[in-house]
This record gives structure tokens, sequence and C-alpha cells, in this order.
């Protein structure tokens, strides 16, 4: 798992690449997530474009965090979802919680 951060505005976007699975992206992202919630950072938008599979752990380490954000009055929405991390979420229906957008630039503009 590759992630870069950058800042759009006052958003933090988190870009992720590669898979976001137990045994591989997992803990990279746990301490990049506990690091950007420890700055006290509020906007938060990860851009899964470039995943390329998730497994029940990813999903369950972005619900956690989105509790986590929630709890410190922040907020983490997804965009750019391929259609079979669509499909986890839609299935384990997180699509009900999380904001999901097809775009980055309409994540964005949902943070007014």
């Amino acid at each position: 798992m590759q992630i870069s951060e950058r800042t759009v505005g006052d958003v933090t976007v988190l870009d992720l690449t590669g898979r976001l699975i137990l045994d591989d992206g997992f803990e990279p992202l746990r301490v990049v997530l506990n690091h950007v919630i420890g700055e006290e950072r509020r906007k938060l938008l990860l851009n899964l474009d470039g995943v390329t599979y998730l497994d029940s752990a990813g999903v369950g380490l972005i619900a956690c965090k989105y509790v986590t954000m929630c709890r410190h009055h922040g907020q983490l929405k997804l965009c750019n979802l391929h259609p079979r991390s669509y499909e986890v979420l839609h299935i384990t229906k997180l699509l009900t919680v999380f904001e999901a957008f097809a775009s980055e630039a309409e994540a964005l503009k949902s943070f007014g």
C-alpha cells in the first residue's frame, strides 16, 4: 500500500494505491490515519482510486477511524471507489454510513 498525503483547502486527502488488506496495506494506513487524527485535522478524504482490493480488515479499519473522526467532531469521506470496493461496502451496508462520492471534486464540495 502506498499512501500519499496532500491538502486541498482545509481537507486532508489521502491517495491510496494498492491492496487494503490485513497482510498488506492495513498497518501503514492505520499509522497514517492515527497521525492525521492526532493532529486534530477534522476533514479527511480517502481517495480509493488506486485501491485494487479491499478485504474485511480494510473495511473494519475505515469504519473504526470513521467512528473516531465522528467522536472528535470530524468527517471522513470516501471517493473514487472501484466496482469491487463499492460492492464490498454495499453488501456490508456501510454505504449507508459512509459518504462516498464518484469523484474527488464532488467529495471536496460536500465538505462545505
